[in-house]
């Protein structure tokens, strides 16, 4: 498929990222669709007149004509949303970009991808979280550190990757042909060689203010986990997290003095329930399950043989066939009242045989061979 279609399509005035999305699952050609004639749009697709007359009249095909042109002399990669190297974790959520514009030298769906974000106007404090933080990450080129390039802790964080030997991707509210702010031209330009910039917008687009949360979107939709270091109540950093949250992502987020202002909103965050409290990078690990480093495993394959009650083997082994299960369908599975339920869980939990996830899941923390009592 040439790519001027995929582009045209993000041209068309009513049409956004799900609409999108519902055209192509329903099975279209993409070329097949911009060669309808008005009325058949209509009635194949069941969209408003207006968008069939947006999409028939194609008089958005010289910008992007301009924007093949554009991206060919810079040598950026449009990444198509069926693209193999499209990231994967975007992808999956409902209002991912149709297209995105990548210019850089490192894949987008490392092994683990975090997203840090947080105040523009970084405390000592949230400056020494957030250099503690990557350091302790030092040398770990399978993380990709994700960040929106913004004055503050965003830019700390691609600083602090750059300096730790860690990819790390930008994330833009407008086009490739400009860095904003300026005075990061030259954090962006040395990110070109351990990472890259990412952008759903086209060349010319302007860093516009109603921009930035639909790049937040992307942020958070890019990442296993978005790291909250320092935020105040209103801000990018909140909105970030709840976009995490609204896509079922881990959100975790650094406590501060309830004094401070720039604390407030990771405070808030923790205390309403929408973010895990970390202290530094053992604890996300920890959260994530990342922990189970070589040692770890080799340990577990030396522990002998389990000995359970008949009710903690029926719960161990439906979370061990299943990988991960919720208490949902734990009660639906098991017919227990929530209160025995809960018991059981918690005599796993404290022969460390299962692991509580975010969301009300647990995960077993071995396989293992149970000894029948």
């Amino acid at each position: 498929m040439k790519l001027i279609y995929p582009i045209a399509l993000t041209k068309i005035k009513g049409i956004g990222p799900r609409t999108a999305r519902s055209i192509i699952e329903q099975g279209h050609n993409l070329a097949d669709l911009f060669a309808y004639p008005k009325k058949d749009l209509m009635q194949v697709l069941g969209i408003r007149e207006s968008i069939a007359e947006a999409i028939s009249n194609k008089s958005y095909m010289p910008a992007c004509e301009r924007e093949l042109a554009f991206i060919e002399k810079h040598q950026i990669q449009a990444l198509w949303l069926e693209d193999e190297n499209y990231p994967d974790r975007l992808r999956q959520c409902e209002d991912a970009p149709l297209v995105v514009y990548y210019k850089g030298n490192q894949p987008l769906n490392n092994t683990k991808v975090i997203s840090i974000v947080g105040t523009r106007h970084a405390t000592h404090y949230g400056q020494k979280i957030c250099e503690d933080l990557l350091d302790a990450m030092n040398g770990n080129k399978d993380t990709l550190i994700v960040s929106g390039l913004a004055y503050g802790i965003d830019a700390l964080a691609h600083r602090h990757a750059l300096k730790n030997n860690m990819p790390t991707v930008a994330v833009l509210g407008h086009g490739l042909d400009r860095i904003y702010p300026a005075s990061h031209r030259e954090l962006a330009t040395k990110m070109l060689d351990q990472g890259g910039l990412l952008t759903e917008f086209t060349s010319g687009t302007l860093p516009e203010r109603n921009n930035f949360p639909m790049r937040n979107r992307i942020i958070a939709g890019m990442a296993d986990v978005t790291i909250v270091v320092e935020a105040a109540i209103k801000g990018g950093a909140l909105i970030t997290a709840e976009m995490a949250n609204s896509y079922n992502r881990d959100v975790c987020a650094f406590p501060g003095s309830i004094y401070e202002k720039s604390s407030e909103g990771t405070n808030y965050l923790i205390k309403t329930n929408r973010a895990h409290l970390i202290r530094g990078l053992q604890d996300l690990e920890y959260l994530m399950n990342w922990e189970l480093s070589t040692k770890t495993i080799e340990k577990q394959l030396s522990l002998p043989l389990l000995t359970l009650t008949k009710d903690q083997e029926l719960l161990f082994t439906l979370i061990q066939q299943q990988g991960q299960l919720a208490i949902d369908h734990m009660i639906e599975f098991t017919k227990w009242p929530q209160s025995k339920l809960a018991l059981i869980l918690l005599e796993l939990e404290m022969q460390s045989l299962i692991h509580a996830l975010p969301g009300k899941r647990y995960k077993t923390l071995i396989q293992a061979e149970i000894r029948k009592n």
